[in-house]
């Protein structure tokens, strides 16, 4: 399979932020069949959802070989890793790692558990404003616009 560049969203409200972005950043890194190209910086930013604390949020572009539900899974496994426990918790409540493909090359997917482009992510600041740090001229495969133009669009919401 060719490699594939994905757009990874990292989110964190509970315990060390901080370490739990940067550790995410790192596993991303040492996935198989995959290379990190750039993480952007971290940025604090308001929760959806419930009453809970602040997020640190960043993004990260990967190379990648392994076909997108292979990659949700090792997503998911490095959440667990970090002590979340997806099925204990509430929708939008508070997680020590979140991640999120939020673009998987130009695909559109549409399977049970796996949705990408991340369907929510034109919405949110959280997402766009650290993915815009790195990847501004990227192009959503449906809405045939840019991040920098998203984020624009979002913060006007």
């Amino acid at each position: 399979m060719k490699p594939v560049r994905a757009c990874i969203a990292i989110g964190s409200n509970l315990g060390d932020r901080h370490a739990a972005v940067a550790a995410a950043v790192t596993a991303l890194a040492q996935l198989e069949n995959t290379r990190l190209e750039t993480a952007s910086r971290a940025i604090e930013t308001e929760p959806v959802g419930p009453p809970q604390p602040r997020y640190l949020n960043a993004a990260a572009i990967v190379h990648t070989r392994l076909p997108a539900r292979v990659l949700l899974h090792h997503l998911l496994a490095i959440e667990h890793s970090a002590g979340r426990d997806r099925a204990a918790e509430q929708r939008w409540g508070p997680r020590t790692l979140d991640l999120d493909i939020i673009f998987y090359g130009d695909y559109v997917i549409d399977e049970p558990g796996l949705t990408v482009p991340h369907p929510r992510m034109h919405e949110r600041l959280f997402v766009l404003e650290p993915l815009a740090l790195i990847a501004p001229e990227l192009l959503h495969p449906l809405l045939g616009l840019k991040v920098s133009d998203l984020l624009t669009r979002a913060r006007l919401l």
